[in-house]
């Protein structure tokens, strides 16, 4: 049993034990190693002023494989066997690398604040690519804001970075060392523990520029992270209540907010029976831990409708590290993924110490934030069916911005046809009701009838009888009725190829 986390800094070994364990990784770069250029600004994962590469050995445990993750959501216990570079890393003023002189060159940066996220996140993206060109930046950039520079310097910055000099992490960094002792410590079990005292400054309680080290008063605090799915559940066995930590996208902003870290924590970022992401007998198999940006890669060939819902599911910093079991067990009933869930019936294989149980997922939520789940288990597997040829399937997300927003209401409607008759029907509402809604009576009434205007508009009419809005800053109650029946009639004009009216 291992009473630390391992990562190296900017190349350099670090053992992370006791109190520091439990510092958001942002914290521990600023207060303990001295690395402030990582800036914080909203704790939240919004803003990517605090943006990090985090390299973690490939499948193949030959190479470090880097992605830019916001650090103020990153826990230190979730990073064993890591490498993770700072902009400190990247270069300085005595050496800066080709995307920190492009920067300068064309100005990219004013008040400066944002600057070191911005060009992590270009390294991150030169990682994949062998040049940066405006719709690479466009995307790629959308969790990075900046309130200075209108984001064209930003933009012609990427465009002129020079490749030729541009060093690739695996260069500038040589990782066979990293990996060797990373392979020594992947097959043992990690328990950290943070024993009692304080961190409280009282000079600095109060105060908007405390660090979350200062703020929060700290107790015992344990923290496992096992080596396999069934280290997990033995823990989870004698802690049933541990909370359980993957990506930490959410979790991580309710420590940030309440300034409190969980009692008992269970990390499963070291389980890779969790990760897998494949196709099998029509089916997307996915471990509860299947990060995002694997899903993304996944469904563009596979389930394109979905892949364009995850293309604006938050930030690329978000999607490297948040999971699908993670979104399913938040259960919120904005959550961009479930309506497609719902409609294809998705089921969820429960693991616990005492076996293992499937759940259709529609029959999972309880009521707001309650889950169909006994003490000591855990999402391990999420089977969903993948549409047929002859499915018609549509997904909707209204929000008020395109990019790295929360929905004001979602929808996924899918429909199989006999004809010009309704076969089959499945819809699914978000953002109208304390749990995503399936609109069973809806479906009922449209099977069987025609696929036209006039029975959409009918259909808008029952599916409106069924949710529970409430107004909201994102919407009314009336905005989100009147989308639940035009949406409807969205469907009908987009999948008859009709032109949508406006």
């Amino acid at each position: 049993m291992l009473d630390h986390v391992l990562v190296y800094v900017n190349g350099r070994r670090q053992e992370v034990r006791g109190e520091d364990a439990f510092l958001s990784l942002s914290d521990f770069l600023r207060r303990t190693q001295g690395l402030v250029g990582t800036k914080i600004v909203c704790s939240e994962g919004d803003c990517g002023a605090c943006t990090v590469l985090i390299g973690r050995p490939a499948a193949d445990g030959r190479r470090l494989v880097y992605l830019p993750v916001d650090s103020c959501i990153q826990f230190m216990f979730q990073l064993d066997s890591t490498h993770v570079v700072t902009v400190e890393g990247l270069g300085g003023e005595a050496s800066p690398s080709a995307v920190q002189e492009a920067m300068i060159e064309c100005h990219g940066s004013q008040c400066g604040f944002c600057t070191p996220g911005f060009v992590v996140m270009m390294t991150g993206l030169l990682e994949e690519r062998d040049e940066l060109d405006e719709t690479s930046m466009r995307c790629g950039l959308t969790g990075n804001l900046c309130r200075c520079t209108g984001y064209t310097p930003i933009l012609d910055a990427g465009s002129k970075v020079d490749v030729e000099k541009h060093e690739r992490m695996a260069k500038k960094y040589p990782a066979d060392a990293m990996i060797s002792e990373f392979g020594r410590r992947r097959r043992k079990p990690i328990e950290l523990r943070a024993d009692g005292g304080t961190h409280v400054d009282e000079s600095l309680r109060d105060s908007k520029f405390a660090s979350r080290r200062d703020a929060a008063t700290w107790r015992l605090h344990v923290c496992a992270a096992p080596a396999d799915l069934e280290g997990a559940l033995a823990f989870l066995a004698e802690h049933p209540h541990a909370t359980i930590v993957a990506g930490a996208t959410d979790v991580g902003v309710r420590i940030n907010k309440s300034l409190t870290v969980p009692a008992t924590i269970l990390d499963l970022n070291r389980v890779a029976e969790l990760d897998s992401v494949a196709v099998e007998d029509g089916e997307l198999v996915l471990g509860s831990r299947a990060s995002w940006t694997a899903l993304e890669q996944v469904c563009e060939a596979r389930v394109p409708e979905f892949h364009k819902i995850i293309q604006v599911f938050g930030a690329p910093q978000t999607r490297h590290v948040g999971t699908i079991g993670g979104n399913i067990a938040n259960a919120s009933p904005i959550a961009d993924s479930l309506p497609f869930l719902y409609v294809m019936d998705a089921v969820l294989e429960l693991r616990s110490a005492g076996g293992s149980r499937e759940v259709n997922i529609n029959d999972f939520y309880k009521g707001y934030k309650k889950l169909d789940m006994r003490p000591g288990e855990l999402i391990a597997r999420v089977r969903v069916p993948l549409p047929a040829d002859n499915d018609l399937l549509k997904l909707y997300k209204v929000s008020r911005r395109f990019d790295l927003d929360i929905a004001s209401f979602t929808a996924a409607i899918r429909m199989r046809l006999d004809g010009e008759t309704i076969a089959e029907a499945a819809i699914a509402f978000g953002a109208v009701g304390p749990t995503v809604i399936r609109a069973r009576k809806t479906e009922e009434f449209l099977r069987g009838r025609t696929l036209d205007e006039e029975t959409m508009q009918l259909a808008g009419e029952v599916a409106i009888a069924e949710i529970t809005p409430i107004s909201d800053v994102r919407g009314a109650a009336d905005y989100r009725y009147q989308l639940a029946r035009n949406i409807l009639l969205k469907f009908y004009y987009e999948t008859q190829n009709f032109a949508v009216p406006v």
